[in-house]
C-alpha cells in the first residue's frame, strides 16, 4: 500500500455538486492494474482515473480510465476532471492554454479558456454508421419507445461504444424508463431538442449498465459523439448547450462549440474533495 494525492472533481456542473464527479488518483505509476480496477469498483462513480507520466513525447500526462465494470480507452467527463486535477496540483502545460492527454484512444487535445473552463476536441469515431436492425430494435424495445419517436440512429463510438439515438423531443428523452437488463451490452445515448426558451438547446441521457453504470449523470464522450454526427448532418447548430442529468436530479450543462476546425466539448470543473488515498 502506498499513499497517493487524490482529488474528486465535479464536472459539467451548473452549480455546487450538480454535475458528474470523477475520482482522480495522482502519481499512480506504481498502482497495479488489479488495484486500479478494485478502487474504481469501490468508488462506485461513473469513472475513476489514474494520472501517470506520459509515454508519448508530445503529451503532458497519461490517463487511465476505469468504470466500475471495465477499463475504457476514452471518456469525456474524466478527461476534463483529470485535466482540472492535474493543473490544480501544479501541472505545467507544455503549451500555454493547451493540454495534450495521452490515453487508450491516443492523444486528446484540450484547451483552457480565459475563465479557466476546459474543453476537449471531440475525437474521431472508431465506429460509425447505421446500426443493424437487431441492435436498433433491441435498443428501442429496452427504452420502451416505437420507431415513430426516432429521427435517426447511428453508431457514434469514440471509445466507450455508444449507439446514438436522435429522438423527437426532450420530453420524450426525459420520459424514458429503460429496462436496463434488456439493454444487455448495448451502450445507448439519446438526444432530443428542447423548445425555444427551454433550459438548454437539447436534453441528453446515457445508459450503460454493462459498465456498472445504469445511467451516467453527464457524459462528455456521448455529447462529443452526438456533436460529430449531428452538426455535419445539419441537425444541430455549430454551437449549442446540452442539459444532462435532469432525470437523476443533477443539473449538468455541456457546452459544444466549433472553432479552429474542431468541435470542442467543455464545461465547468470544480474540486470538491482533495487529500490522499492508500492504494
Amino acid at each position: 500500500m502506498s499513499a497517493h494525492p487524490f482529488s474528486q472533481v465535479d464536472v459539467f456542473a451548473s452549480g455546487p455538486i450538480s454535475g458528474n464527479p470523477v475520482a482522480v488518483v495522482h502519481a499512480a505509476q506504481d498502482v497495479p492494474d488489479d488495484r486500479m480496477a478494485s478502487f474504481a469498483r469501490w468508488t462506485n462513480l461513473s469513472e475513476t482515473t489514474f494520472l501517470l507520466p506520459p509515454a508519448h513525447p508530445e503529451a503532458d500526462y497519461r490517463l487511465r480510465i476505469f468504470t466500475p465494470g471495465a477499463e475504457i480507452p476514452f471518456a469525456g467527463h474524466p478527461t476534463l476532471g483529470s485535466a482540472h486535477a492535474w493543473l490544480a496540483a501544479g501541472g505545467e502545460p507544455r503549451e500555454p492554454g493547451r493540454l495534450r492527454q495521452e490515453c487508450g484512444l491516443g492523444l486528446i487535445d484540450l484547451r483552457i479558456g480565459a475563465d479557466a473552463t476546459i474543453a476537449f476536441a471531440a475525437p474521431e469515431f472508431v465506429r460509425t454508421g447505421e446500426p443493424e436492425l437487431i441492435d436498433l430494435h433491441g435498443a428501442l424495445a429496452a427504452l420502451g419507445i416505437g420507431e415513430e419517436r426516432l429521427f435517426a440512429a447511428n453508431w457514434i463510438d469514440n471509445g466507450p461504444g455508444w449507439l446514438g439515438l436522435h429522438l423527437d423531443s426532450a420530453q420524450t428523452v426525459l420520459g424514458l424508463e429503460p429496462d436496463f437488463a434488456a439493454l444487455g451490452d448495448l451502450k445507448v445515448g439519446v438526444l432530443g431538442a428542447h423548445p425555444a426558451g427551454g433550459p438548454a438547446d437539447v436534453e441528453v441521457r446515457a445508459f450503460c449498465p454493462a459498465y456498472g453504470v445504469p445511467e451516467d449523470p453527464v457524459t462528455g464522450s456521448l455529447n462529443a459523439g452526438f456533436a460529430r454526427w449531428l452538426i455535419p448532418a445539419g441537425d444541430l447548430p455549430e454551437d449549442y448547450t446540452a442539459a444532462q442529468g435532469t432525470a437523476l436530479g443533477r443539473a449538468g450543462r455541456v457546452s459544444v462549440t466549433s472553432a479552429d476546425g474542431e468541435i470542442w466539448v467543455g464545461g465547468a470543473t470544480a474540486s470538491t474533495i482533495t487529500g490522499t488515498v492508500e492504494l
